[in-house]
């Protein structure tokens, strides 16, 4: 559904209403300034719904066609007279250890910029209200929307990039822990979340750095050292989710580790108990013989003896295990 659709003069939102079959005319009935534009946000469009968009402003088909589909990789992406800059957002579950991710469109033409956004990450009406706020950085024109959305999206890759790390620290102390823990399969989530926030980090830098550089044709010059506060943000937290995931992987080597130890304990333990009835069952055994030329048979006090040896033997053994550390 169409969530909010303004026009933009000199940095400062026109007090109209017009409805989608009003765009085209919008555009073309303006005597706009350098910085008047047009600002359409979508969420979850139908397809009717974004073609209708799409015939008034003029969208490449194989960019409409993306902007619907919703499982692109972050690009950005020329085509005539317009820009199509696509990222991936994402948002946080503590609860499931889990990164959701979502997606929003941008396309960038003379005069216009339309969002579109799927998912519930990276709501733009907040980004909306402090652009308005700000009519010096709004009269930059679409650039500045297209600089507000990614610093938006950045933003909660930070945030998410903080949680990642809340978990990781959980992990690392649960592996380092004296108590026997079961982390493999909450390593392996945590890994596979990592990958999905890599997945949507890493495609985006070359499109920061061209916009950042004034590369980019649409993104205007003066805009440009903006998107470089963008780039620095996006490499940092490119950064910590690399090392987070080199911990996980470190933490899981010692979870491992720590598996083996734990295991070679309990045969230890478990060898030493079955060593204190091994000893005294070979003496019963022995004396269980029955032979009839046998030592202490008719003595009278041979049955308390063997009792004694038995107790005996295992007490020995019992103290040579626990100063072993077996036991």
């Amino acid at each position: 559904m169409i969530v909010d659709c303004a026009f933009y003069r000199h940095g400062v939102r026109v007090p109209e209403t017009f409805d989608v079959s009003d765009l085209a005319r919008v555009l073309s009935a303006r005597d706009r300034d350098k910085g008047d534009f047009l600002w359409v946000g979508v969420h979850e469009p139908t397809p009717s719904e974004l073609h209708a968009i799409a015939d008034q402003l003029g969208f490449h088909p194989l960019a409409t066609e993306d902007a619907l589909k919703a499982h692109q990789r972050p690009k950005l992406e020329r085509y005539e007279g317009m820009l199509f800059l696509v990222l991936k957002t994402l948002s946080y579950i503590d609860a499931e250890d889990a990164v959701e991710t979502g997606e929003i469109s941008l396309f960038v033409g003379e005069g216009y910029v339309v969002t579109v956004r799927h998912g519930a990450g990276s709501e733009l009406s907040v980004t909306r209200a402090h652009l308005e706020e700000v009519s010096d950085v709004l009269g930059r024109g679409p650039a500045a929307v297209v600089y507000a959305v990614c610093d938006k999206v950045v933003d909660d890759y930070t945030q998410v990039a903080h949680f990642l790390e809340e978990d990781v620290d959980e992990v690392e102390q649960s592996v380092f822990s004296p108590e026997r823990t079961r982390d493999s399969e909450r390593i392996y989530t945590l890994k596979r979340e990592i990958a999905e926030a890599r997945r949507a980090i890493q495609p985006l830098k070359a499109p920061m750095q061209s916009c950042a550089e004034g590369r980019i044709a649409g993104i205007n010059g003066d805009v440009a050292p903006y998107f470089r506060d963008i780039t620095d943000h996006l490499n940092r937290v490119g950064e910590t989710v690399d090392n987070l995931e080199q911990l996980l992987s470190a933490a899981f080597d010692a979870h491992v580790a720590q598996i083996s130890v734990q295991q070679n304990d309990d045969m230890r333990t478990i060898s030493a108990g079955a060593a204190l009835v091994v000893v005294p069952t070979l003496i019963a055994g022995i004396y269980g013989m029955n032979f009839k030329y046998m030592p202490e048979l008719d003595w009278r006090f041979g049955y308390p003896f063997a009792l004694l040896l038995m107790v005996g033997a295992a007490a020995v053994l019992w103290v040579c295990f626990k100063r072993s550390g077996w036991l």
